[in-house]
């Protein structure tokens, strides 16, 4: 669908992009992470035809994207900015105001913007002024302003930056939804590690307008490089000296008397990881072949929507990624005692 190459794009003296290249398939949804400044939104302006490269090409369709062809990228592309600009008016005329500029007709336009407020779960909110709106359900009316024009590629730029966690839930939804119905290409720029390893196909670090890697989320984030850690918040992520115990496996002393099996056979000061979605977390202590079992309280909930992650304080602090069934079924809150349980495979050693 869209591919750069060797795209360089300078501010003055100032280099945003260096040299990058990518491709982006049709109907996929291609994630990009990397610190402030990285060059993701500008890529995404390069995307949306908005920026003009320094030197490189981009290809629309397989097609070189020229001056007169830009026209097609600006139809084809409409880009949601992190932080939504709306006019001062109701939701109604905002939503409408790219569809009448393109010449649709009244009833079309009537039709199309109850609907993409129904996708965002605004419906009967088109006569509210938009700036009057919360943050989260202005950037919703923004979302539903671009679902409305119905282009081939979505681009989002931190689109659930600073939302709480019910409008990051909605907005992640409507996302999936318009990828899988409408078979949209979505290219999102975040800094949030959940959504690029849960709602991508594919996903690209960048670092200082470079691609420092891409690849599946399973191969960015299983094991994650030296470039994605050094700006992630990364979790579950611990440093301490490793020695060889009975038996073969690697026990790890993270201090505070908290100590990880692992089955990667490892001495001296090792980076131990483990993924939040690998930690079982009950009630009680289980009874099972897993190494690694640990005593807590739960510091903090984070709400996604069908999944919850809780902050569990066990000397060292992990994060637990659990179902909303579970945690419901469970009765979980601030302060409840829980047991982590993780097996010794599920350790990673760098």
């Amino acid at each position: 669908m869209i591919e750069l190459v060797s795209i360089t794009k300078k501010f003055g003296e100032t280099m945003a992009l260096d040299n990058l290249s990518l491709r982006v398939e049709k109907g996929e949804i291609f994630t990009v992470i990397g610190p402030n400044g990285s060059g993701k939104t500008t890529m995404l302006r390069v995307m949306a035809g908005i920026e003009r490269q320094t030197s490189g090409q981009v290809y629309f369709r397989n097609e070189l994207v020229t001056e007169d062809s830009l026209w097609i990228v600006r139809k084809e592309c409409t880009l949601v900015f992190q932080k939504a600009t709306l006019f001062d008016t109701t939701a109604y005329r905002n939503i409408s105001y790219g569809l009448k500029l393109r010449g649709y007709p009244e009833t079309e336009i009537d039709k199309t913007v109850k609907a993409a407020l129904e996708d965002v779960k605004l419906s009967g909110y088109e006569s509210r002024s938009a700036r009057a709106l919360s943050g989260g359900e202005q950037q919703r009316v923004s979302l539903a302003r671009a679902l409305a024009l119905n282009t081939e590629v979505l681009l989002l730029d931190e689109p659930t930056a600073n939302l709480d966690p019910r409008n990051v839930s909605i907005m992640e939804e409507t996302i999936l939804r318009v990828n899988r119905e409408r078979k949209t290409t979505v290219v999102m720029a975040t800094h949030n590690m959940f959504q690029a390893e849960t709602l991508t196909d594919r996903a690209a670090l960048l670092m200082n307008g470079r691609v420092a890697q891409i690849g599946t989320p399973e191969e960015i984030f299983k094991e994650p490089s030296e470039h994605l850690a050094s700006f992630a918040r990364l979790e579950n992520v611990f440093s301490g000296t490793a020695r060889i115990a009975e038996g073969g496996l690697t026990v790890i002393d993270l201090g505070n008397g908290v100590g990880i099996e692992a089955s990667v056979r490892r001495e001296g000061l090792v980076t131990a990881s483990v993924r939040p979605e690998d930690i079982i977390l009950s009630n009680s202590r289980l009874v099972s072949s897993a190494r690694n079992v640990f005593r807590g309280k739960v510091t903090e909930v984070s709400d996604f929507g069908d999944t919850v992650k809780l902050r569990v304080d066990a000397g060292k602090e992990f994060v637990a990624q659990i179902t909303r069934r579970s945690f419901e079924g469970m009765e979980l809150n601030i302060g409840s005692q829980v047991y982590l349980t993780f097996k010794a495979s599920a350790v990673r050693i760098t």
